[in-house]
């Protein structure tokens, strides 16, 4: 959150103002030529009209103060809402028809009133196409007061840092290699799962809490329960960025669209209770689960860019039961 001295725009006159002008010109015109003294008093109004309507268009603007604050999660290509507090300094006059925006992206607000030493907390719309940092410099706040002949606007600088995580998809596009069993399922061999495997008798060195007393009871001597071995719910993300620089926009979409299906993985995983890991030529984020490892992918996912081009591939360390690989970057369909 930032707030910082603004400093004025541009100035563009509308399409009321353009007529205006041009009926300006022409009156001015008829009195010069008839020397009438009716065509010359309104002419003198018009052009005093036009005067006092830049002084207060200006006085509008003064005295504002903006403050601008974004959401923790933003996502490519998806619409978002930032936080706007728009007051006023003003101790004397009172704001009309603002006009508030933050860039081509983002939709415009009117604000048909601010009262003088007044707030006013609005929500802009935006979005950003590509996934990382992003800043906003300045949010634009406009003046169409009094009469809407001009457009005067000044720039507030806010320079506000935003990260915007991977575009998410929302099918499931997790193409995993498996490496082994996924998930809590069975693999048929003894260990220190919640399924059951088998009964059997009980034998010296057996724990003594895996007996199953109401089976032994109705045999009369010992039963003790084998349970399954369980795997643990993994998920390894390997993402191979060393294809070097883009060679057309077609490579690019390809990298920009694996970047997206890697963190919908990661999302969707995350979400099913899956530990997940990162594996990037930059190093790797370990197993993790739970929120602030959920930030922590879609940072890296984020930031992650093409790296130089390398021949041997990126091995995964630490093979996990599912495997989601994302190498085939440039060069392949």
């Amino acid at each position: 959150m930032a707030t910082r001295r603004a400093a004025f725009d541009r100035i563009r006159i509308t399409k009321v103002g353009f007529w205006y002008a041009f009926l300006t010109l022409v009156v001015g015109l008829a009195a010069a030529n008839t020397g009438n003294n009716a065509l010359y008093l309104v002419e003198a109004m018009l052009l005093g009209l036009l005067a006092v309507s830049g002084f207060v268009s200006r006085r509008n603007l003064g005295g504002l103060e903006v403050e601008a604050q974004a959401p923790s999660e933003i996502y490519a290509n998806q619409p978002f809402s930032l936080m706007v507090e728009l007051r006023s300094r003003d101790r004397w006059l009172s704001k009309r028809l603002l006009v508030l925006s933050a860039g081509a992206d983002s939709e415009e607000r009117l604000v048909p009133r601010l009262e003088r030493r007044g707030s006013r907390e609005l929500r802009l719309g935006m979005s950003f196409k590509q996934r990382g940092r992003h800043t906003i410099s300045a949010l634009r706040v406009a003046s169409i007061f009094p009469l809407g002949l001009i457009f005067k606007s000044r720039r507030q600088p806010v320079d506000l840092e935003i990260l915007v995580f991977p575009e998410l998809y929302a099918t499931d596009v997790a193409h995993q290699t498996a490496t082994g069993r996924s998930g809590e399922q069975p693999s048929q061999s003894r260990g220190w799962g919640h399924e059951l495997l088998t009964l059997r008798e009980f034998r010296a060195g057996d724990d003594p809490r895996g007996i199953h007393w109401k089976q032994s009871a109705r045999t009369g001597r010992l039963v003790y329960m084998e349970r399954e071995a369980e795997h643990g719910k993994r998920l390894s993300i390997v993402f191979d960025n060393a294809v070097g620089e883009h060679e057309n926009r077609a490579a690019e979409r390809r990298f920009e669209r694996l970047v997206s299906e890697a963190a919908s993985a990661a999302e969707q995983h995350l979400e099913r209770g899956y530990e997940v890991q990162l594996v990037t030529r930059e190093g790797i984020v370990p197993f993790g689960r739970g929120q602030a490892h959920r930030f922590r992918l879609l940072e890296e996912l984020a930031l992650i860019a093409p790296k130089p081009r390398a021949l041997s591939p990126l091995d995964n360390p630490d093979p996990s039961p599912l495997e989601f690989r994302a190498a085939t970057v440039q060069g392949a369909s």
